[in-house]
């Protein structure tokens, strides 16, 4: 399996709007997106973000904030965790926080899910953005599994 991940952050004039813009901003605005669980299967390659056709449902693992707060510092956080047999990922996000901080706790969560089922990580990826919230505001990070 081929996966991908991407963030983006963005304004907008309302909760949906910034959302939407975030995803725009991410480059998967113009898809289905179908949230699962944090599980990806072993021998998962991370790619380049693909073209993606309009309309496409397609499976994420997504963390989304928003904030309409002036000056809120917002941060969302995927960590993924690769092993032989099969890998897990971690959404995370937070509000007037470290991005460092936020990051290293997503990666501990991913370790520890590993670690939990007895797997050997050989490569932890992890995505961050974050946005200062001018008047509305959202942050996404995802991981989208791309079908062969």
């Amino acid at each position: 399996m081929k996966v991908f991940i991407t963030s983006g952050r963005a304004e907008g004039p309302t909760k949906l709007n910034t959302f939407d813009n975030a995803l725009l901003d991410a480059g998967i605005g113009d898809v289905n997106l179908i949230n699962v669980s944090s599980i990806v299967p072993g021998g998962t390659k991370v790619v380049e973000l693909p073209e993606l056709e309009g309309g496409a449902m397609v499976n994420c693992v997504l963390s989304h904030i928003f904030s309409d707060r002036e000056g809120d510092f917002i941060t969302a956080v995927i960590a993924v965790a690769l092993g032989n047999s099969l890998g897990c990922v971690v959404e995370h996000s937070a509000v007037n926080r470290n991005t460092e901080e936020v990051t290293q706790e997503a990666e501990e969560m991913a370790r520890y899910m590993m670690d939990v089922r007895g797997l050997l990580i050989t490569e932890i990826i992890i995505e961050s953005v974050s946005h200062k919230v001018i008047k509305r505001g959202s942050a996404v990070a995802a991981l989208i599994y791309q079908e062969e």
